[in-house]
């Protein structure tokens, strides 16, 4: 099915702002790099500058605001930065400590079913309190399964994976110590392929991540995902349209660069 004109116009309005508020308040950074400024010239840094401050908003922003809109044209109740509150006991932080340990050293194969198992089995209940892995980019609820995402980078090294497997044992713990019934599942989002049309094989990802039950979502099956439709190429058409409607204010920016000295 093709996207209702509520949503296409709900994704263009959120990055037509986002783009156009970016426009208007970036300013060159005034760090002094006098070898890049020697090598690639002061303008064309300042442009480079620019599109990695795009890629941050990208990270920070864009995709979270595009999929809760997506989330809700699917009937799903959906929030960016969701605050997931909870308390992990000390019994519970070891056996999550000890689970991790083991997959890092490949002793046992990743298993959401297990893993939540296992912590839902020793967490006690605990206060609603704000932990520092309490924020959550994205809550999708999906019938009865509370889905649990961290929008993270196409590339993350190994260490940002290992981070991101502790991080997402921890929000299982802490939602469960509030609700011990609740059905509670933690995820990871790739908002797109950048090895594409290769399938996306890290070897960061063997072993520790249970990549069956899609704790990892990449690309297109995360976008479809929070759609619950095949709406990913169409998807992509729409930033090209905002994009085509944009150019002119986007090549006046660039042009104000290549004034730099």
């Amino acid at each position: 099915m093709a996207l209702s004109t509520k949503i296409r116009n709900g994704i263009i309005e959120s990055l037509t702002t986002t783009i156009r508020d970016k426009l208007r308040d970036y300013k060159p950074e005034t760090n002094h790099m006098p070898f890049h400024f020697r090598l690639l010239g002061r303008d064309r840094y300042a442009m480079f500058s620019f599109v990695h401050s795009m890629n941050t908003t990208f990270g920070m922003s864009i995709w979270e605001q595009v999929a809760v809109i997506l989330a809700k044209g699917a009937s799903y109740h959906a929030e960016r930065q969701y605050k997931l509150l909870g308390e992990v006991d000390e019994d519970t932080e070891k056996l999550i400590s000890n689970i991790h340990y083991k997959l890092r050293k490949g002793e046992v194969v990743a298993s959401k079913i297990e893993e939540a198992k296992q912590i839902k089995g020793k967490i006690k209940k605990g206060e609603p309190k704000f932990d520092p892995d309490s924020v959550v980019d994205l809550y999708v609820k999906v019938n009865d399964t509370e889905n649990y995402f961290d929008i993270t980078s196409v590339k993350p090294n190994m260490k940002e994976f290992v981070a991101l497997k502790l991080k997402l044992l921890r929000w299982t713990a802490l939602r469960l110590s509030q609700d011990k019934k609740a059905k509670v599942f933690t995820r990871l989002a790739i908002p797109y392929n950048p090895y594409h049309p290769e399938p996306y094989e890290r070897w960061t990802l063997k072993g520790l991540y249970d990549l069956e039950k899609g704790e990892i979502l990449v690309g297109e099956e995360f976008w479809n995902f929070v759609a619950d439709d095949n709406i990913y190429e169409e998807l992509l058409d729409i930033f090209q349209e905002v994009g085509e409607e944009l150019r002119i204010e986007i090549d006046k920016k660039f042009a104000e660069f290549r004034k730099i000295e």
